[in-house]
C-alpha cells in the first residue's frame, strides 16, 4: 500500500512540476516592467483595431474584398470613395500596411498615382511608408532587440555582424530600400534586430524609398492605364542617383564630424590622465 502511494505521489509531482515551472516563468515575466509595457502595447493595438471595427463594422470586410480582388482600379475607387478624406485615409492606410508588413504597399502606391497624380501620389506614398516602417522598427526593436543582444553576445560571428550593421547600417539599409519589390517587413525586422541607429534608419529608408516606390508606382500606373512612358523611369533613375549621392555625402560629413569630436574627447581624456594628482 505504501509503495502504491509513493508511485502515485511521484506521478502527481511529475505532472505538476512542468505546470509549476511554467507558472513561475510567467510570474517572473510579469515582474519585469518592460514585459508589462509590451503587453500593454499589444492590448492597445488590439483595442485600436476593435475600435475601428465598432466605428465601421463593414470597413475590414470591404477592404479585404478589395485587396483580394487584386484590381488596382477598384482599390483606387475605394480610396476615392472617401471624398475629401481620401488623401488622409490613403496616408493612414499606407502607414498601417508598412507598419505590419502586409499586404504589399505597391497596391496603394499605385492607387495613389491613379487618384492624385504621379508626383503627388509618389510623395504621399513615400512619406506614409517611411512613417510606417519607422513605427514597425521601433516596435520590433522594443520587443525583440534585447533578446537579440543576448543571442549575439554568445556568438563572436554575430558580434562582428552586429558591429558592422551599427557602423555601416546607413549604407546597407539605403541600398536595400532602393531595390524595388523587396518585402518591407523583412527590412523592418532586420533593421530592428541590427545595431543601426534610429536616425540612420529613418534617413536611409526615406531616401531609399523614393526610387523604389517611384519605380513600382509608375510601372503599376502605366500598366493599369496601358500607357507606358519610359521617360518617367529614366528621370526617376537620375533622381535616384542624385539622392543617393546627396545622402552618401551627408552621411560622410556626419561621420567626419563624429570622428573629429571623438578624437578631441580622446585627446582630452589623455591629457586628464597625464595631469599629476594633487
Amino acid at each position: 500500500m505504501l509503495a502504491v502511494c509513493r508511485v502515485q505521489n511521484h506521478r502527481i509531482s511529475a505532472i505538476m512540476k512542468p505546470s509549476f515551472l511554467l507558472y513561475r516563468r510567467r510570474l517572473s515575466m510579469l515582474k519585469n516592467p518592460m514585459n508589462i509595457v509590451k503587453l500593454v502595447a499589444l492590448f492597445l493595438s488590439c483595442a485600436l483595431l476593435y475600435a475601428i471595427h465598432l466605428a465601421n463594422p463593414t470597413f475590414f470586410p470591404e477592404l479585404w474584398q478589395v485587396l483580394k480582388s487584386g484590381d488596382l482600379l477598384a482599390t483606387a475607387e475605394y480610396i476615392r470613395s472617401f471624398g475629401s478624406w481620401a488623401m488622409f485615409f490613403s496616408f493612414w492606410l499606407v502607414l498601417f500596411v508598412n507598419a505590419i508588413g502586409f499586404p504589399p504597399a505597391i497596391i496603394f502606391s499605385t492607387a495613389n498615382t491613379l487618384i492624385f497624380g504621379i508626383v503627388p501620389g509618389i510623395v504621399l506614398s513615400v512619406i506614409a511608408e517611411t512613417v510606417g516602417v519607422t513605427i514597425s522598427f521601433l516596435l520590433l526593436r522594443f520587443l525583440f532587440r534585447a533578446s537579440a543582444e543576448q543571442l549575439i553576445a554568445k556568438h563572436p560571428r554575430l558580434k562582428k555582424v552586429d558591429a558592422y550593421s551599427g557602423k555601416n547600417g546607413f549604407t546597407v539599409m539605403l541600398i536595400a530600400r532602393m531595390v524595388p519589390y523587396i518585402p518591407s517587413a523583412l527590412l523592418n525586422a532586420l533593421g530592428a534586430l541590427s545595431a543601426i541607429s534610429l536616425r540612420d534608419y529613418v534617413i536611409s529608408s526615406f531616401v531609399g524609398k523614393f526610387p523604389s516606390t517611384a519605380i513600382e508606382a509608375i510601372i503599376g500606373h502605366d500598366t493599369v492605364l496601358k500607357n507606358p512612358d519610359p521617360t518617367r523611369l529614366v528621370l526617376v533613375c537620375i533622381a535616384a542617383v542624385l539622392l543617393v549621392i546627396g545622402a552618401w555625402y551627408y552621411e560622410k560629413r556626419v561621420e567626419k564630424k563624429a570622428d573629429a569630436m571623438q578624437k578631441i574627447l580622446d585627446e582630452h581624456a589623455k591629457m586628464q590622465k597625464k595631469k599629476p594628482a594633487k
